[in-house]
């Protein structure tokens, strides 16, 4: 299988950016809402340790989101991706063109967000990523003073929260899509994106 994108199916390149980020998102979706909705603020000292290691797992995931992201981004741009089969309407290639725009910014801007966030959090905590290294926070935020951080955090979890909601909305969007793409239409847009499936030259 070709590294590079052509013009019938995407490379080993972009199909390995796409399902790491996929299953990087997915994964950090199931913590956020499991910290948001499952682990109390007044849980006994052992259940506020494990959500820490959540929230710093979380961090760490969606910080790898980030920079696979970027680089995904970056191949995007010199390596153009498969067009849209024939026969789509100009409607649905407005959708599709939509949809994966939003998603390319989601991916960039949630944790963008996160980091933002904890960089102007009061408690000034490293992100230890995965254990491995303290991941710097954000200078311009982080040498705020305590009280411009104390008024900028509900900003910051707002964005972020909403951020993840609209992603929340617009994977199912893009899901549905691909199953559109290949069980009503019957074309090769999903499949060009499995490793190991066999797809039609364009004409």
């Amino acid at each position: 299988m070709a590294i590079a994108n052509t013009r019938s199916r995407y490379g080993t390149v972009a199909m390995t950016l796409h399902w790491l980020i996929a299953l990087a998102v997915l994964t950090n979706i199931c913590l956020g809402l499991y910290h948001a909705d499952f682990i109390p603020d007044n849980a006994p000292p052992d259940m506020q340790k494990f959500a820490f290691q959540i929230i710093q797992l979380h961090k760490s995931i969606g910080l790898t989101v980030l920079v696979l992201s970027i680089a995904r981004l970056l191949w995007r741009l010199v390596n153009p991706i498969p067009p849209l089969p024939d026969g789509m309407s100009p409607a649905l290639r407005v959708v599709a063109h939509a949809t994966h725009f939003l998603l390319y910014v989601l991916i960039i801007a949630i944790p963008l967000s996160g980091w933002a966030l904890v960089s102007a959090s009061r408690l000034g905590l490293p992100t230890p990523y995965f254990g491995i290294f303290h991941w710097p926070n954000l200078w311009f935020l982080a040498d705020l003073p305590g009280a411009t951080k104390h008024a900028l955090h509900p900003t910051l979890a707002l964005t972020h929260t909403v951020l993840a909601w609209s992603a929340i909305v617009l994977i199912p969007i893009h899901v549905l899509g691909a199953l559109y793409h290949q069980f009503l239409r019957r074309d090769d847009v999903l499949k060009r994106m499995i490793p190991g499936t066999k797809v039609a030259e364009p004409a």
